[in-house]
């Protein structure tokens, strides 16, 4: 069974408070963006790797793949005005049959393991779809109508991605038209009809999106294994 990635990176810097996008900050001796296709790479040179880049920032990496002399074999599509837009991109730029998987990623997680990328492939092989979450630590409370309630933290998790899929599955799932409801691709597959199969991610899988991100994952590249 053919397997894929789509790598979305389409942040801007805001929240970030830099002038250059977030997924071309440096980590360590290279751009994130670099690190989080070097996991997929690492993991299986089989997989074909999408990167999905706004068409403003198309350009600019590839000038970047040239200063670092990055060479890992990938395609890069250009990005739509929404995520959703981006993904669904991404995913008509697949041209296979309906054996094949594909696991969507935010280009701004750069420490998925092997181990998950295992689990997360064979899972949606044998399911159609494995999506990695992780248990709140923190206590939460609901806020309502002014008013805020305890709520169970264990009867919730914090989704991340790899989020992976039957091609098929999701490739008919998003094409639909966009909702407010889609926050990530699980939404959009369970809005389909799927039932969501959540399997474990880890702590150290951040999103880098804030100064603090980045400064936590300059500690975990530090001891984080290829």
């Amino acid at each position: 069974m053919n397997r894929y990635a789509i790598i979305v990176a389409g942040g801007s810097g805001t929240r970030m408070g830099a002038e250059i996008p977030k997924q071309f900050l440096s980590l360590g001796n290279a751009p994130i963006l670099m690190h989080t296709i070097k996991r997929f790479s690492g993991f299986s040179d089989k997989i074909h790797i999408i990167v999905v880049l706004p068409a403003e920032q198309i350009d600019r990496w590839k000038q970047l793949c040239s200063k670092y002399q990055f060479n890992i074999p990938h395609l890069i599509v250009p990005g739509g005005k929404t995520r959703f837009e981006s993904v669904h991109n991404g995913l008509k730029s697949i041209q296979d049959n309906d054996k094949a998987v594909v696991a969507i990623h935010d280009g701004v997680r750069p420490f998925i393991s092997k181990q998950l990328l295992m689990n997360a492939y064979t899972s949606a092989e044998q399911l159609g779809n494995a999506v990695v979450s992780v248990p709140l630590k923190d206590s939460i409370r609901k806020i309502e109508k002014g008013k805020n309630t305890a709520v169970d933290r264990s009867m919730h998790r914090i989704m991340q991605t790899p989020q992976a899929f039957l091609l098929s599955m999701i490739t008919k799932a998003f094409s639909v038209e966009e909702s407010p409801l889609f926050t990530d691709d699980a939404a959009v597959a369970e809005a389909a009809g799927a039932k969501i199969n959540l399997i474990d991610g880890s702590y150290e899988n951040i999103k880098i999106t804030t100064p603090e991100d980045l400064a936590l994952a300059e500690a975990i590249l530090k001891k984080f294994e290829f």
